[in-house]
């Protein structure tokens, strides 16, 4: 397609933008005023634990002077080669699996030299480093790595995928199958990330903030969403990460120009909420004794998860200096770093019936763990608890009283200010130990189902059959559990909306996908715009919109 002036003018307007933007690396974004008002634990940055001593302190090697000294020892890192991303797994024997990309510190191009670097994959005794580089996968950049319920494992790259049938290899290049059903494909399909649900299908979400699913990790991926998931908020986005635990799905992304990352949560994965303030920002890697590696950049992060998929460790990119100053044959470069995270308790509401507003009292369970005791160790005095958007500000109810059932702690709230509404999916804890630590923890509630269906349609199609017009579309179930009876509705957009084709679904089961077919209540024109809209007893409406597509009958 031809482009006119105009849009001429708009491309090299951008072009010179992203130049800018490109030089400068960092653009001072302003926090809302009432993340100001966010008590210790309220955000997800306050879960970043002091980085413990990794080897011996150090001046002895590359960067800027403020990361130095520093434990070289932590994550991995050398004179040799710049690092780049990774995550990592555990295996079944306690050995912690680094798979990371790199490129030669020397190369002429410096960081610049990213598009062809390669992936690695580097063990540890430790989950924290030191990690040696142990063999080589192959050519590929910003790798993900994860296991398959088959037992298969995969690593993703920008473009393709690596496939092994053991975590040692060896590895077999391929690539992923698309479909993006008539939504757009944000950003590009690249930087993804991938988690894995309760019944072993995946779910994974783009680097522009939209939302797939495969039904095992490897076959096609469908697009569910139309629109970004992130926060409606000045930014430049990437570096998304996700994770399922035993409560939530959980996603941070990285505002790359502002250098802040944000932190959301969701039931079911395709809706999403955004919690307030800093997922994390430059400062988090310090010590105990409040030294602080002054990274310029945090970027790639990645998630090691618990048996319950708690997050108990990030790894991050990071760069002492701006990008384009990190030149062959000098002082500045990249590495993997790893920072533990405080895990969160483990807790359950025992009380079956909905909690609202009326509710006089809520019993939760702090379970013990072999490294916690919720008896000794609770200040119980500073717990708050009820709905996130409460808690995160000093709000919620108070204890009122405590048992102890075995080794795990029985807290009784006062039900007055739990703040929990029909929109929220999780309640939280937030407190601290004894010793003045951050204590924090997430419970579902229990009248909610969490593993539901979630019907999906593509745009319709208009067809003419016998005189008469006709709309098919194909209705995808992308849910864990079998669809429910539902309705779906075909809407006419513009100045005086009206609806113009309705029906039935069937009970579809999971991945199953079925064309159907309806009656236009009007004869449409070829450019028409149409609102398909699908509902469920108990599940928000799914929407989507776009130009009506058709079979070459209008003339």
């Amino acid at each position: 397609m031809k482009l006119n002036k105009f849009h001429k003018i708009g491309s090299v307007a951008l072009l010179i933008l992203l130049s800018i933007e490109l030089n400068a690396q960092v653009i001072e974004r302003k926090r809302p005023a009432e993340w100001d008002k966010l008590v210790y634990g309220g955000r997800f940055m306050d879960r970043f634990c002091p980085i413990p001593p990794i080897g011996e302190l150090t001046y002895d090697t590359w960067g800027a002077k403020n990361v130095a000294p520093r434990y070289v020892d932590n994550g991995i890192e050398d004179s040799e080669w710049s690092y780049w991303g990774g995550n990592i797994l555990r295996d079944t024997n306690g050995i912690y699996h680094l798979f990371v990309c790199r490129w030669r510190e020397d190369s002429p191009k410096g960081h610049a030299e990213w598009p062809n670097s390669i992936v690695v994959h580097a063990k540890s005794i430790n989950s924290l480093g030191p990690y040696k580089v142990d063999n080589i996968i192959g050519k590929g950049h910003n790798p993900e790595a994860f296991k398959l319920k088959d037992g298969r494992y995969v690593i993703y790259v920008i473009g393709g995928n690596y496939i092994s049938q053991g975590i040692k290899g060896p590895w077999v290049k391929g690539k992923f199958d698309f479909n993006p059903r008539d939504r757009r494909i944000l950003e590009g399909l690249s930087n993804l990330s991938f988690a894995q649900r309760e019944d072993g299908s995946y779910i994974m979400v783009n680097r522009g903030g939209g939302i797939w699913f495969s039904k095992d990790g490897l076959s096609t991926y469908y697009q569910v969403t139309d629109k970004s998931v992130y926060p409606n908020v000045e930014g430049r986005f990437e570096d998304p990460v996700i994770w399922r635990d035993n409560v939530q799905y959980n996603m941070i992304v990285n505002d790359w120009l502002g250098r802040i990352a944000y932190y959301l949560r969701s039931k079911d994965g395709i809706h999403w909420v955004v919690d307030p303030g800093e997922a994390y920002s430059p400062g988090i890697a310090k010590y105990k004794d409040g030294t602080i590696e002054d990274w310029f950049k945090f970027e790639r992060i990645k998630i090691l998860q618990d048996e319950y998929g708690r997050a108990i460790q990030a790894n991050f990119a990071v760069i002492d200096t701006l990008k384009s100053e990190d030149k062959p044959n000098d002082k500045h470069s990249s590495k993997n770093i790893c920072i533990p995270l405080n895990k969160g308790v483990l807790m359950t509401i025992l009380d079956k019936n909905k909690i609202d507003e009326k509710t006089k009292f809520i019993r939760v369970k702090i379970m013990a763990e072999e490294d916690f005791d919720p008896q000794s160790i609770i200040d119980v005095s500073t717990l708050r608890f009820g709905a996130s958007e409460q808690v995160n500000f000093g709000k919620g109810s108070q204890v009122v009283k405590t048992e102890q059932i075995g080794k795990d702690l029985i807290l009784t709230f006062d039900g007055k200010g739990n703040g929990i509404t029909d929109n929220d999916f999780a309640a939280k804890l937030i407190g601290r130990t004894k010793e003045g630590d951050l204590l924090f923890g997430y419970a579902r509630l229990p009248w909610l189902d969490y593993l539901e269906p979630a019907l999906s349609s593509c745009l319709p199609v208009l067809r003419k059959n016998d005189n008469a017009y006709e709309f098919e579309m194909e209705v995808q179930n992308f849910g864990q559990v079998a669809s429910k009876p539902s309705t779906i509705k075909i809407e006419q957009v513009s100045d005086n909306p009206m609806e113009i084709a309705s029906g039935k679904i069937p009970i579809l089961q999971p991945f199953e996908a079925i064309t159907i077919k309806l009656k236009s209540k009007k004869e449409l024109s070829q450019k028409s715009r149409v609102k398909v809209s699908i509902f469920s007893k108990g599940q928000l409406a799914e929407i989507l919109e776009g130009e009506l597509k058709s079979e070459n009958i209008f003339h």
